[in-house]
């Protein structure tokens, strides 16, 4: 019984600091387009972009207008995937529309459109990343997508809410009959992307080294005597010549490149070297 107790008290909580982040992050949003975005008529797309179209022709309250044209997404939702993302998609939206409706009553930070299109991406980045981390969503074309994939499941996510982003942005230009509204607007999606590509993959990311030469033993021996860093050896194939090839991969932080580089070259001044990203990395010396 205890443990049954124990149990629901766990699962509460984690539901309780779910719904905190969901609400942390959905007032960040809110906070980007009230008091950056919407004052100077920049869209970061979504269901906010059509909100700051009819804002600005009869004066609704975006954050009504979106949890409207959010209303018969819901519904969908609920018959296509069940209750519980159903209910968090439905949390978030809220959440968004009551945050939208509060903020908007506070005057713009600033009208300079640049600052307000790099502070509200920026924003609206962190928020977006909340609320996603929280494993819900505020609808808008993100919701879209889903059903879309749903019926479609060949359709990329990805660009059902590109394209659906470039529409809304195209019809905020025409709207205003201003291009650098679209400017302005492509810019905070940009940087959004960005924000959100931090929060789920980090600032601290390694760097691979793939390293090709017939001199790989001495350099790998170099590598983990001066660096401690372990090397792998991978067997490959020159096309070209048709010969084996041993491939050296060894992982490290951006910081150990340039002393990597400095080994391989004063060992083999010919060998081939690839160095690339890798942005999760998991294991000793790592995460």
């Amino acid at each position: 019984m205890k443990f049954k107790t124990k149990k629901r008290i766990i699962k509460l909580r984690k539901i309780i600091l779910q719904i905190i982040q969901i609400a942390i992050g959905t007032a960040l949003m809110a906070v980007a387009v009230d008091l950056f975005l919407l004052p100077n008529q920049i869209s970061s797309g979504g269901f906010s972009g059509i909100g700051t179209i009819l804002y600005y022709l009869f004066e609704f309250p975006v954050g009504t207008t979106t949890l409207l044209l959010n209303v018969p997404l819901f519904i969908i939702v609920l018959i296509k995937d069940g209750r519980k993302f159903f209910f968090n998609a439905l949390i978030g939206t809220a959440f968004l529309s009551f945050f939208l409706n509060i903020f908007q009553r506070f005057g713009a930070l600033t009208q300079d459109r640049f600052l307000a299109c790099i502070y509200g991406g920026i924003i609206t980045g962190i928020g977006t990343a909340i609320v996603l981390k929280a494993n819900s969503s505020t609808g808008g074309t993100d919701l879209v997508a889903h059903i879309i994939r749903k019926f479609f499941p060949w359709i990329r996510t990805s660009m059902t809410i590109i394209f659906l982003d470039t529409i809304i942005i195209a019809a905020n230009v025409l709207f205003f009959k201003e291009l650098e509204i679209g400017l302005y607007s492509a810019i905070t999606i940009y940087i959004m992307g960005k924000i959100i590509d931090l929060f789920f993959e980090g600032i601290d990311f390694a760097k691979m080294i793939l390293i090709i030469s017939p001199k790989n033993q001495e350099i790998s021996r170099r590598i983990n005597k001066q660096i401690r860093r372990g090397t792998t050896a991978l067997y490959g194939k020159g096309m070209y010549k048709n010969e084996d090839k041993e491939i050296l991969m060894c992982v490290v932080s951006r910081g150990e490149v340039r002393h990597i580089m400095k080994i391989i070259r004063d060992i083999d001044k010919q060998a081939f070297i690839i160095i690339t990203n890798a942005r999760e990395v998991y294991g000793k010396g790592f995460k």
